[in-house]
This record gives C-alpha cells, structure tokens and sequence, in this order.
C-alpha cells in the first residue's frame, strides 16, 4: 500500500506541475532565458583560468606536504631544490633543456655545441622597466662562493671540449657513471645529467663510453615578491624562444625545453584546442535529436521539439557556468567534461518527456496531455536527478582529495539542478506550444495550417508528402498514430521479435560471458596515474620532454631527500650501522659516508663526540671538495660544546623506465622505517606532494559514489513501485560499471581524476537509462516475461536509443582534440555509452525472460476476469434465449 500511496502522490504532484506549467508557458520559457543570457554575460566576464596546478591535482591532505614543510624550515627550499631533483615538479622557476644527440652519436663528443647553447642561455637578457636581466642576475646563488648554481655536468663538457682543444684524447678525461670526479676533488651525481649511457664494457669503474643526452637545469631566485616572479616569467618565457630558435638552427641536437609554467600552460591548451571540437559535438547532437525526433507525419512530428531539447541543456550549462565564476570559480581544463556530462542527463530528460507526451490519449486538450506526460515521465526524472546530486555530492565532500574533482563535482551538482530546472521550465514551455501547434492541425514545421484532405488531392504528390499528416487520409484511424515513428515502429515490427528469439537467446549469454570475463581481467589490471601527463596536451613541448626524460633519464628515480631531524650520535657505531642498513640498496649522496671515508683514509679515531665534531668542523668541511656538504648539517653551539641537531643526506635508487611505481614502493618501505628505527627522519622530494596516496584520493570518489547509489537504491526497496525492480538495477549498474573500468583498464586508460569522474557518472548514466525500463517491465501487466520485455522496449525504448546514439555521436570530435586529457574523456564515456546500450537492448531484454519477477499472478487474474464474464454470458443465454438468436 504505501508504495502505491507514495506512487500515486509523487505522480500527482508532477501532474500538477505540468498543469502549472501548460497554464504560464510564457513565465516558464521568459525566466530561464534571462537568467541564461544574464549568467552568460558575468562568466564572460569574470572567466579567469586557474594557474596553481599543484593545488587542482595533487592531494589535497597528504604526508607529504607536511614533510615539505618540515624539510623547508630546516634546510631552505631556494637552497634545496638544485639538489632534490624531480623530473616535472621541481619547485620555484627555472628552465631545463634536455639535448639530444642522433642516433649512434656522441653526446660527449658534441661538447662544444652543448656549451654553445648553455652561453647562449647565460647571455640571453630580459627587459624589465628598462633594465636587462640575464641569468647571473637571476640565478640561485651558492652559500660558498656566491656564484650561480649550475649542474656539474657543465663542469665535465668544459674539461672534455679543453682536451679535445688541447688535442688529447677523450679517453683521458674519464667520465664515470652514475657518480664522477670533478677537476676540484669532488664527487658529483651525475645521474639525471647524463642520459642514453653506454658504460665500457668489463670497467670497474663504470666509465662512460659514450651518451646520447645532456640535460641542464637553470634555476632562478624566488623571493616571494611580484616583481622577481615577473621578471622570473618572462626570462622563461624568453627561455623556450630561444630554444626554438636555437633548434631551427641546430641539426645536430635536438632541444626539448622544460619551464615552470610549461606544465600549466600545456594543461590549459586542450580547452583551447577543443573550443571548435565540443561546438561540432553540439552541431552533430543538434542535427541527431532533430532528426530522431522527426516523422512522416507532419502533424505529429516535432523535430523542432529536439532542436530545442538541447538547446534547453546548453542554456542550463551556460548558467551552470555563470553561477561557478559569479561565484569566483576559476576554470581548468578537467571541466570541460561538464557539457558532455550534463547533456547526457538533460536530453535523457527531453525524450523522455517527448516519448511520454506521444503516449497521452490525442482526443485530450494539449494542456492535459502536457500533464499527463509529466505526471508520468517527470517521477522517473526526479529520482534520477536527486541519484545525480547524491553521487556528484559525494564526490564534491570534504573527503574528496584532489581538488580538481572536488571542484568538478560542485559544478556538476549546480548543472544536474539547473538542467532539472531547465527541462521541466523551458523544455516544457516548448511542448506546451507545440501540443497548442498539433492541437489546432498547424504544421511542425512550417507552422501553418494543414490543408483539407480534398485539397491536397488536387496537388502535386511531392506536396501532399510534404503537407499530409498520414493519418487523416487512411481508411481507418489507429488507436495510436505515434507508433508510426521510425524508432518506435522498428523497436516493436523487427528488433523486439528478434532480441526475444529462442536461437538468439544462447549467443547473447554467450556474449554476457565474454563481456564478463574481459571486464574481470581488466580489473586486475588497473593502473594508477600519479604523472600530470595523462592531463597535457598530446603534442605539447611538456610530453614531448617527458618522452625524452622518460626514454634516457629514468635509470635513477627523483633524489630523495633524507632528512635526519633530531640530534643523532653519528660517532656510534650501532647508529653508524643503522644508517648504512638504511642506504643499502640506494646510491647516496652523503656527508656522513664521505667523512667516515676520509676518517678510514687518514687513520683518524673519532668515536667520541668532541673528537668526531672537532674533526669534522675543523678539517673535513674546510677540504674545497667537502665544503658543499657545509649546507647539509645543522650545527648548535652551548658554551664551548657545539652539536649537530640536524642533517640531510640524499638517496637515489635504480629504477625502470616505469618507474612511477617503483618510486611510490621506495617512499612506502622508507616511511615505515622512520617510526621503528632509532633514527627519526623524514624522507622528501618534490615529486611525492603528487604521488603521495593519489591511489587512494582517486579512488575514494567513485566508492563514496557508489556506496551512496546503493545505500539510497536499497533504502528504497520497500518504497519504489517494486523491490525486484530495485534488486536488477543494482545488478544491471554493477554490471556497467565492473564492464567499464576492466575495458577501460584494457584500453590503455589509466586511473585518473579524468577516469575516476567518468566513473561516476558511469553509475548515474546506467541508472538513467536502465530504470525506466525495468520498472516498466516489472509494472507490465501481459502474460509471459516476453511479452512484457517486449511491451517495456516499445514503450522506453525509443527515448533511451534516442539519448544514448546522441551521446554517442557528440563524443566523436573528441577523438580528433590532440590531447591526452580528452581521449581519456573519450574513451570512458564511449564505454559507459555502449555498455549502456548493450544493457538496456540485448542483456536485460534476454536474461528478464529467464529469471524473476513472474508474471504468473497477471495470468491468474486475467483467467479470472475471463471466468467470470463467461458465466455472466452463461446467465444471460438461459434468460433470454431470443439474444442468442439475434447473435
């Protein structure tokens, strides 16, 4: 009872909305269109894209930030980031340049045009209010000797071009790798410095043989003031022209620059190279509603009705849109999946609306149809737009962690209300006029009167094509002149009979199977995408630069910092152990291995701590080759006693070229350690601000949203129009979703907040599609399960196959927007289109005929009313004996 009670109440209320609005279509139509145009106006106003990109995709809470914090008030980060070096994330403004030589070349032997091009950088100026900066002006300075900071490997091209000058041989100035000897006595990492090596075979000493690739990184001063970061801007933007024009010159190296800006700026170029892609999507939707909308009868089609179905939905984003900068939202390129996303719902809610009102009885006035349609077409709408909102809500929560999702979802939030709003407003005002239109027999399209059966026959036959509603000239009138629509006719004369066929049936189970065993293996496959690549312009500079980073410089993950952040007793020979135990497995770059090696070599004891800080501050750091190590030790001095409360240490592993994983593995066993062991220190590199527990922050998103679409579908069972109907759409919807992430998983996408958004709407998207048709086949009243699927696809159909072929076919110019963000955006929204599909017309219309609910209850009943008339027929022929004659 109360199902039906609550049923019966919620259509009343549609019903009384669609009365309201057939009764003021002009205040339903007026509102929203200046609303549109007034939104529209302060978001072309007030649009301002995001620059922070750190802020949008790295987690937003993690551990790692806060080891950055902790990592800068001991050493300074202007002063650290030369050192920590990270592949795409350093930190502040600079410029890299990586420079490559032709296959089967030298590198080491090109020397000369290496430096050529590094003067070329130094020399290059900037104008700034009338003054000319170059890099000396600009640079990170050394605490020692107050000169630029420049990468070692600038030291060893001058030695190899001044023996190659002085007419000796390479071989004589012997390059090492991943660590060499400079001319001043000290040992540098030149790992990430020198790419493509190829080692002598059968060394020792791991001297190089030749390389393929330089790459030298530029760092610039930051002092937090505008001006500086001005100035640091346009020397960088002057960088990457130089590098242009240097490499128009140069065809011995190709030059892959890097800036600071060059990540965001590659970032924001997909919205700008997908400008004229998403208003051919809107073109293709528009001509795909318009003609799915259309019949022969020209009385009773509405192609106009299509057009205007989506125009309803781009008014609504553009209001979305108005809504998000009035209220100083700054754009990034993640939203533009919001038009693709919430045109899927809102034309959803269009032909569903343009379905319900063919289904009304024709004799009716157009007000009471437009009623009727919404009382039985806006009940479905409404639960489907509140399981929008719940879902994206999740993902809009505080426990979203990546801003950008966070952010995506709020807006999708406002688009879902808005496209609600708008569909039952101006959509409905539009078939408030058009049922006015049909009423009164005025043409869809032409809006004029259609003529007189004896008047169009005395014209042309192409013009009683044209002018002839179909209907009023046939012999005999059909009780529902709607079925003549192509769809629908084709749903119910060809596609149900042959979906329910006896032989078709096993191959459809059998294609179920295969679809579930892909689905299954890519879901043990799924990768994590922490790189910002996946998010960049395909052919952009900053991927092309990754390619190369990637290729020759990925034998060695990012320089970790290993910060030692309380006083430690570094001349005992346990925590000497402990130390080494924990650098095992890594190549360090350290003081404390350094200065054990110079006490072992000069037979020095100092196993106490005065002997051990007394040589070090007097001795070891005052050698040229140690002095660097003076900015990696924290002394504090009481009285006469001095102590060492802090010191850093930097680690590097051997890595693959996939190395992304094995970086998050180093960071995961490294943290651990740091609460068992006696040692307390935090590890640190740029990069793990967006590595740091990205699993878990994408993927947080879609469990919250799915949780939240189960919690409600099960907390409905007992109040929808029946349980059963409930139990196969979270079925059908688990189905999708497993079957969309394993494909896509199989097809090269990673997780991503692009992939994770798409996954969200996966589940609201089946759900919109999938329910009206269960819940029409489980309210069927016909005798057998086939008979329901069948009367269920020709009553639902033709709306879904409408929505799901116009989403489909606006997602195509994506395919041709050169970036990586938009074919993730493709390819997931391909695949929770078709997965929809194969659902709603293949698997449920078979597997529905095979299992619950039983339709034998309506059988029984109808046998009963038959019985019953029967005998009332019985009675009456004994009494009057004369009507059986007259029959």
């Amino acid at each position: 009872m109360l199902r039906q009670a609550l049923r019966r109440a919620l259509r009343a209320g549609c019903r009384r909305l669609g009365l309201c609005v057939s009764r003021h279509p002009v205040l339903f139509l007026t509102v929203p269109a200046v609303l549109s145009i007034s939104c529209g106006l302060s978001a072309l106003r007030r649009f301002q894209p995001d620059g922070d990109l750190e802020r949008l995709v790295a987690p937003s809470h993690s551990l790692a930030k806060i080891e950055r914090s902790l990592a800068g008030s001991l050493f300074p980060a202007d002063q650290s980031k030369s050192q920590l070096y990270s592949d795409l994330h350093t930190p502040g403004r600079y410029g890299r340049l990586i420079l490559l030589s032709a296959p089967g070349d030298n590198v080491l032997l090109q020397a000369e045009g290496v430096l050529q091009t590094h003067r070329a950088v130094l020399e290059m100026k900037v104008n700034h209010r009338g003054y000319n900066y170059t890099f000396s002006h600009l640079c990170v300075l050394r605490n020692q000797d107050k000169k630029c900071v420049l990468d070692d490997i600038i030291s060893v091209l001058e030695d190899l071009r001044q023996a190659a000058v002085s007419s000796k041989t390479t071989a004589r100035v012997q390059v090492r790798y991943p660590s060499t000897k400079l001319k001043d006595g000290r040992s540098s990492f030149i790992g990430h410095q020198l790419g493509g090596v190829v080692e002598v075979p059968n060394s020792k000493d791991q001297r190089v043989k030749s390389a393929r690739a330089v790459q030298i990184t530029y760092y610039l001063q930051t002092y937090g003031s505008a001006t500086q970061d001005l100035i640091g801007e346009k020397w960088e933007q002057e960088f990457c022209k130089l590098m242009a024009r240097l490499q128009a010159e140069r065809r011995d190296l190709q030059l892959y620059p890097l800036a600071s800006f060059s990540l965001w700026r590659d970032f924001h170029k997909t919205s700008v190279l997908a400008r004229s892609k998403v208003l051919v999507s809107l073109v293709l939707i528009l001509t795909t509603a318009t003609l799915s909308s259309a019949m022969k009868d020209c009385l009773r089609s509405k192609p106009f009705l299509g057009l205007l179905g989506v125009l309803t939905v781009c008014l609504s984003v553009v209001t979305a849109a108005g809504v998000f900068f009035i209220t100083d939202g700054k754009y990034n390129s993640t939203l533009l999946g919001i038009p693709f996303f919430a045109m899927g719902h809102g034309t959803k809610g269009v032909f569903e609306l343009l379905s319900g009102w063919r289904r009304t009885k024709e004799n009716l006035p157009f007000k009471e149809r437009v009623a009727d349609a919404y009382s039985e077409v806006m009940v479905t709408y409404t639960m489907t737009s509140a399981l929008y909102f719940v879902t994206f809500g999740m993902g809009a929560s505080p426990f979203t962690n990546i801003e950008a999702v966070k952010v995506f979802c709020q807006n999708m939030c406002v688009s879902i209300l808005l496209n609600y709003f708008y569909v039952f407003s101006f959509f409905g005002s539009c078939l408030v006029f058009a049922g006015q239109l049909e009423q009164n027999r005025y043409h869809s399209i032409f809006c004029c009167k259609i003529p007189s059966a004896e008047y169009l026959d005395r014209k042309p036959v192409w013009f009683q094509a044209v002018m002839s509603d179909g209907h009023q000239q046939s012999a005999h009138h059909d009780a529902d002149p709607y079925q003549h629509h192509f769809l629908q006719h084709f749903l119910r004369e060809h596609y149900s009979e042959w979906v329910t066929n006896i032989y078709v049936k096993p191959f459809v189970v059998i294609l179920y199977l295969i679809y579930a065993s892909f689905s299954f293996m890519g879901c043990l496959q799924i990768r994590h995408a922490a790189s910002i690549i996946s998010l960049l312009a395909s052919d952009s500079p900053s991927v092309a630069y990754a390619a190369v980073q990637q290729k020759y410089f990925s034998s060695y993950s990012p320089v970790i910092g290993f910060y030692i952040y309380e006083p430690l007793e570094y001349w005992n020979s346990s925590v000497q152990e402990d130390l080494q135990r924990l650098c095992s497995g890594f190549t360090a770059v350290s003081w404390v291995e350094q200065y054990y090696q110079f006490l072992k070599v000069g037979n020095i004891s100092a196993r106490s701590k005065s002997d051990f800080i007394s040589v070090l501050q007097g001795s070891f750091l005052k050698k040229p080759e140690f002095q660097h190590f003076r900015n990696d030790i924290i002394f504090s001095k009481a009285g006469d006693e001095s102590s060492i409360i802090a010191s850093r240490l930097y680690l590097v592993a051997r890595t693959s070229r996939g190395k992304q994983t094995e970086v998050l593995e180093v960071l995961e066993k490294l943290r651990p350690l740091s609460l068992s062991k006696s040692i307390r220190f935090i590890v640190f590199n740029p990069s793990f601000v967006f590595m740091d527990h990205y699993r878990l922050s994408v993927t947080v998103p879609v469990l919250m949203a799915g949780f939240g679409v189960l919690l409600v579908l099960i907390l409905t069972f007992f109040l929808v129009i029946h349980p059963l109907g409930n139990f196969w759409l979270i079925l059908s919807v688990t189905s999708i979703e497993l079957g969309v992430l394993g494909l896509m998983t199989l097809w090269n996408v990673d997780m991503d907040c692009i992939s994770i958004l798409c996954l969200i709407y996966t589940l609201n998207f089946a759900i919109d599609h999938c329910a009206p048709l269960l819940y029409a086949f489980v309210l069927a009243t016909e005798h057998t399960r086939t008979q329901c699927i069948k009367s269920s696809l020709q009553e639902q159909g033709t709306a879904i196959l409408q929505n799901i072929t116009s989403f489909l076919i606006g997602l195509v110019p994506l395919l041709f927007v050169p970036s990586n963000l938009t074919s993730t955006l493709f390819k997931c929204l391909l695949l929770a289109g078709g997965c929809t599909l194969l659902h709603c017309f293949v698997i449920l219309p078979v597997f529905l005929t095979f299992f619950p609910p039983s339709k034998k209850h309506h059988k029984k009943k109808k046998r009963a009313k038959r019985k019953e008339r029967e005998e009332i027929e019985c009675i009456e022929v004994q009494e009057n004996p004369d009507h059986v004659t007259t029959v």
